[in-house]
């Protein structure tokens, strides 16, 4: 190093930006004040600094190094060529001096200069702006939130990358406001322009909702925009920033949930709930005078889901909703209001247009075989009508058309009947019914009467069949034939067949406790027949008591064998299965088929009264009477004659080899607790204790 530089050299000393020359050959010949101090910063001398990353007369190269404080530093270094130092050795002006100057005659020199930068501050500054765009782009991505900012004087539109990318745009896609209109659905773009300019009059926030076609058109999305403009210190707007979400998958959630909430889910028709939206409206608008209500159920359709399975019933309601669209009237508006019953409400219709409309669905029904699976299967409607001009609200109008559906119903189905004001006294009539045994039940008073049943050839006692009595205060008494299927239309009549049970059990466990062994025979519903878990309820009764379930007999009408086929075989085999007496009542007053005999377990055949009060003055009555015992006793079943009033049939039954025999001249019932009360007293076994049959 020159001990004196010349006076440029010196200016160059002392400014702030590291200086340094070298030869082309990398011989450094000078630095600078600041050069020297960056050398100590870096803990080196200022040969070691790293001047050699850059390129003579190149673009500038950023380097890092460690600093001596532990610290890394950030350097920019540039380099470029000097003019060449003249041979005669005179120093270019404002050039900094070389370690010695040139010898005469020695060839020109050309040294390079190397300026360093300092950009640890810059650095720090631009890592945390990439940073935090790093960040926000990966929130946005998180959030599915796309982002975009209007510089309003330049009209300049920056979308970020995760909005691209919702859009189906790669991040570096360039984008301007013409082509994002173009990819927004037409029906939106007024809508999008209208809230913008909006926005920007009265620089207030703005939201809006639009559908957006992605790139290539195929696919359509739904964002949700929210934004605020903002302004300078007069309020004149600068720009905007906007935010877009993805609530493709959102909405369509929010339209399904929608849809299920005004529809049934399998037959796509509106629900219990729309239905009675509508019939609110017209109620309420005093102009449904001329609208009538059809309440439609599918008969025995139970029997199809217990038969071919629930697949083949869901197919069933969807294929029937679709024939009962196609036919009714353009105006009417059928729905579903839940299991197999259909409502169609008809507005300007009156009643018997009604009618005959319900009418004409049941027939369409009848003759239209339902392709199920590829085969024709027939189903057969029954249909209440009720208009709404009987009807103050639309509860009022549904029961009307219930109680009409009902009478349908009770009179064999498969028609349409329309609502009269003496079925709604009816109904009434039945409320009070069940009302009145609901009581009984709670206050003790109805109970059980016992009636025996005889041997006919040995006359003793073989068991006791129990009948509900309703023993209150009122003056009208009621019996089972009255209370029983007004009970059978709701759920009370499980509770009161498991209170039979429960009270039979009961009895036979004290009579056990007394030495005696009675038997005991109850009748149960169609309903419980239908109740899969009940014949193990009852076995598991009886065991929990320690009773025999020998001791336990259960009987059915044929009616609701028949009606309930499959329920009724289940039912026989758990219980048989267990040592329970199963018996078919009143054989004879329904169809008196023998196939029913032949298909289900039962032990016992009752003979219908029909064919026994009447026995004894010949005719056809013993005839049937002969071909039901035959038949049963070749199926190993026992017969037992009802309605045994007069001596006289006695000697005729035991003649027609009827087993057993029960009516008022065999034994009057008697309430439980008497025939109890006896049955301790004596402390022996009743069943075995003769009973002596009257005679004329």
């Amino acid at each position: 190093m020159p001990a004196q530089p010349s006076v440029p050299a010196a200016l160059l000393d002392i400014i702030s930006t590291p200086l340094l020359t070298t030869s082309e050959q990398g011989e450094v010949n000078w630095c600078n004040q600041a050069a020297r101090q960056l050398g100590r910063l870096l803990g080196a001398d200022p040969g070691s600094l790293p001047f050699g990353a850059a390129t003579p007369d190149g673009p500038p190269v950023d380097v890092h190094r460690p600093a001596a404080d532990g610290t890394t530093r950030h350097l920019r270094v540039s380099c470029r060529r000097l003019p060449a130092e003249p041979a005669d050795g005179r120093q270019p002006i404002g050039e900094p001096p070389t370690s010695a100057g040139p010898t005469a005659g020695s060839p020109a020199v050309t040294p390079l200069l190397y300026e360093f930068t300092d950009v640890t501050e810059q650095s720090a500054a631009q890592r945390r702006a990439d940073d935090y765009a790093w960040r926000l782009n990966h929130i946005e991505e998180l959030a599915r939130v796309g982002t975009w900012e209007w510089h309003l004087p330049t009209d300049q539109v920056v979308w970020s990358p995760t909005l691209k990318a919702m859009i189906g745009l790669a991040a570096d896609t360039h984008l301007d406001y013409p082509t994002y209109r173009s990819m927004v659905h037409p029906d939106d773009v007024e809508l999008i322009e209208a809230e913008l300019d909006r926005a920007i009059q009265e620089a207030t926030p703005f939201t809006y909702t639009h559908r957006m076609y992605l790139s290539g058109g195929a696919q359509m999305r739904i964002l949700r925009c929210f934004g605020e403009v903002f302004t300078d210190d007069s309020g004149r707007p600068l720009r905007m920033l906007g935010t877009a979400h993805d609530i493709t998958e959102f909405r369509q959630v929010q339209d399904e949930l929608a849809y299920l909430a005004a529809h049934d889910p399998l037959t796509g028709l509106p629900n219990r709930r729309a239905l009675t939206a509508r019939m609110s409206d017209l109620t309420a608008g005093g102009n449904g005078s001329t609208t009538a209500l059809l309440l439609l159920d599918i008969d025995n359709f139970k029997d199809i889901n217990d038969l071919r399975g629930h697949t083949v019933g869901d197919e069933v309601l969807r294929l029937l909703a679709r024939l009962l669209t196609e036919h009714l009237p353009a105006e009417a508006v059928l729905g579903r209001l839940g299991g197999d019953e259909f409502a169609v409400l008809l507005p300007g219709c009156d009643a018997d247009r009604a009618l005959a409309i319900g009418a004409g669905l049941c027939d369409l029904v009848a003759r239209t075989p339902l392709a199920v699976r590829g085969e024709p299967l027939r189903v057969t409607l029954s249909i209440g009508a009720a208009p709404l001009d009987t009807a103050d609200d639309h509860t009022l109008l549904l029961a009307h058309a219930d109680l009409a559906l009902y009478q349908a119903k009770g009179e064999g189905r498969n028609r349409a009947r329309l609502f009269a004001p003496e079925q709604q006294e009816v109904a009434a009539q039945r409320v009070h019914v069940v009302s009145r045994v609901r009581r009984a039940l709670e206050t003790g008073q109805l109970q059980l009467d016992a009636q025996p049943i005889i041997d006919l050839p040995d006359e003793r006692v073989h068991s006791y069949e129990l009948l509900m009595r309703v023993r209150d205060e009122q003056v009208r008494q009621i019996g089972p034939g009255e209370f029983l299927p007004a009970l059978e239309r709701g759920d009370m009549i499980y509770e009161l067949d498991r209170w039979v049970v429960e009270t039979a059990t009961q009895a036979l466990a004290s009579s056990r406790t007394a030495g005696a062994e009675l038997r005991l025979d109850v009748n149960i519903s169609s309903r419980s027949l239908e109740d899969p878990s009940f014949g193990d309820w009852v076995v598991g009764t009886l065991a929990g008591a320690g009773v025999p379930a020998t001791q336990l007999g259960l009987e059915i009408t044929e009616t609701t064998a028949i009606a309930n086929l499959d329920a009724a075989r289940r039912l026989a085999s758990t219980l048989t299965s267990a040592g329970c007496r199963f018996s078919l009542d009143d054989f004879g007053a329904g169809y008196g088929s023998f196939v029913y005999l032949k298909h289900l377990p039962f032990n016992t055949v009752k003979i219908a009264g029909e064919f026994v009060r009447q026995a004894d003055h010949g005719g056809s009555d013993p005839i049937l009477i002969d071909a039901v015992v035959r038949a049963a006793h070749g199926l190993g079943m026992r017969t037992v004659a009802e309605h045994i009033d007069r001596p006289e049939l006695v000697p005729v039954l035991r003649d027609l080899g009827v087993d057993r025999g029960q009516g008022y001249h065999l034994g009057r019932p008697e309430p439980l607790r008497t025939l109890m009360e006896r049955t301790v007293t004596r402390n022996g076994s009743s069943a075995n204790v003769p009973c002596a049959i009257p005679h004329s």
